[in-house]
């Protein structure tokens, strides 16, 4: 089945509400998540606007550093608190998973068993439950993020709470702190609007990742025996969490190929942020350095569960993705390196972003 089978939605198509209550999801995060700092509400409107303000400032630099421009008025930013932010990945993830849902539903072997109603209300509660734990979990730790809402208007959002605690944590200059993270927001926020392909390609490459990892209804139960089986294995590695259980020699080579595009724009914007931040942020080195000791200092349940998501290769997407942009860039420059945002066929693959050279030899010959 290919993305383009993943878009098409014919009419009459099933219902998924039996598979996941989203609206559950909402409130079951909204009812976990973890309360942010302490503010007056006049101290959390000077954040809101110190946050608006960077984020407005920080476009021009990132545009020059970058050598990108969007589009005139692409992409809103939004501030948003805990449960904002709850709300809005749970819209954008269930825009992302109904086209999976829907074709899983449509491979089923064998004829469809109709569900009582019973039956599908306490389905749809037990996903929904469990989709709105993850994003309890997830609204403590995400400063921004680039909201690519594949069937909304994609956004930018800036976590208020988050950054005000991040920046308590680490006793670093607020003001200098909240223009360095709106630096790397932006610029992913510009990766996304000036390559008009790049969104819908990462889009249509999660949602058959997806369909390919979701278990087969008839293989449930080997399924959970695997996971016994080969949990403590995948923890104690730090590899890539749950996906490393469940997927196949197959698939593991599809997860690398989209890591590899992940590893890209996340050290992109590590890059930038830092080559942007002397001329505007006079304290960008202490605060990376700050910000490093904190991304490693994680231990106890939080560490379980970043391993158990794969978020500790994510902590490594940023390492290796920034190792390959500044070596590509010392090797061709800025606008050689921009040549990966040509198309999709120019992104680099898993062994290209562990060795640069091989891409540069492959697109500059």
């Amino acid at each position: 089945m290919t993305s383009s089978d993943l878009a098409y939605q014919p009419a009459g198509r099933p219902d998924t509400s039996g598979y996941v209550d989203w609206d559950f999801a909402k409130a079951t995060g909204r009812r976990l998540v973890q309360a942010g700092p302490v503010v007056t509400p006049a101290q959390a409107a000077v954040v809101v606007d110190e946050l608006r303000s960077a984020a407005q400032r920080s476009r021009i630099p990132v545009a020059e550093t970058a050598r990108m421009h969007s589009p005139v008025g692409s992409s809103p930013v939004l501030i948003v608190d805990r449960p904002g932010w709850i709300d809005a990945n749970i819209d954008s993830l269930q825009s992302m998973l109904e086209p999976v849902v829907i074709a899983m539903i449509a491979k089923r072997k064998g004829p469809a068993q109709a569900m009582s109603a019973t039956v599908q209300n306490i389905g749809g509660k037990v996903t929904g439950a469990e989709a709105g734990a993850l994003m309890s979990f997830l609204s403590s730790k995400v400063l921004g993020q680039y909201d690519l809402a594949p069937d909304g208007t994609p956004r930018l959002l800036l976590v208020a709470p988050n950054v005000l605690q991040a920046e308590n944590e680490m006793g670093v200059d607020p003001g200098d702190f909240r223009l360095w993270v709106c630096l790397h927001e932006e610029t992913h926020r510009v990766q996304f609007t000036a390559v008009p392909w790049l969104r819908q390609h990462i889009i249509d490459s999660a949602r058959q990742l997806s369909l390919d990892l979701a278990p087969d209804p008839e293989q449930l139960g080997a399924t959970i025996r695997k996971l016994a089986e080969n949990l403590p294995d995948a923890l104690r590695s730090g590899g890539n969490g749950l996906t490393d259980i469940f997927a196949t020699p197959e698939q593991r080579v599809q997860i690398a190929k989209v890591t590899a595009i992940m590893a890209l724009l996340e050290g992109h914007a590590d890059v930038v942020m830092d080559d942007v931040g002397p001329a505007v942020v006079p304290s960008v080195q202490r605060i990376r350095a700050r910000f490093q000791e904190r991304r490693k200092d994680v231990g106890g349940v939080d560490k379980f569960l970043r391993r158990l998501l794969g978020l500790e290769a994510k902590m490594r997407q940023y390492r290796d993705g920034a190792a390959f942009v500044r070596a590509v860039t010392a090797t061709v420059g800025t606008d050689g390196f921009n040549e990966v945002w040509a198309s999709a066929e120019m992104l680099p693959l898993p062994e290209e972003i562990e060795n640069p050279s091989i891409w540069v030899k492959r697109v500059h010959g």
